[in-house]
């Protein structure tokens, strides 16, 4: 018998099928760790054009809003006024970043303006490895802004 005209044993066949298997799967754990890490930095970007929306409207109000008047979806002071063109939503959720406009003392929320600081977070996906530099009180203007959340203040 001619070795040549013979094609794949099952067994070989198996095995290529095997090794493909297995680097897929290695492959795909990897695409999801990135995707962890994507959505993370988008909670941190929108965390940061929050705050800077917050500040031009500090520059503009001498207070900040209370969290009725900036993270209401249809009427934010900071969108009607111009100051952040949508309010951004985190990516997983859809829901809006955790805000709360602070009496002086820094910890109180505060209800009626002025208001001269705040606190804005968001939950971090990859843990507490994946948190930067951020604000660590809890709780701080009724947020938990203990690791994972990422917590900025003024």
């Amino acid at each position: 018998m001619n070795r040549l005209n013979r094609g794949f044993t099952l067994i070989e066949l198996l095995v290529v099928i095997a090794i493909i298997g297995i680097l897929a799967s290695v492959v795909l754990a990897s695409l999801n760790s990135a995707r962890v890490k994507g959505r993370d930095a988008r909670r941190i970007s929108d965390v940061k054009q929050i705050q800077l929306a917050l500040e031009l409207y500090y520059d503009k109000n001498q207070t900040y809003p209370t969290a009725a008047q900036a993270m209401s979806t249809s009427t934010s002071v900071l969108v009607t006024n111009g100051f952040i063109s949508s309010l951004p939503v985190d990516p997983s959720t859809q829901g809006l970043y955790s805000y709360a406009a602070l009496q002086s003392d820094g910890v109180t929320a505060c209800t009626t303006t002025p208001c001269p600081s705040y606190v804005v977070g968001a939950t971090i996906e990859g843990g507490a490895s994946a948190t930067p530099a951020d604000v660590d009180t809890n709780p701080i203007g009724g947020l938990d802004c203990s690791d994972p959340v990422f917590c900025k203040t003024p």
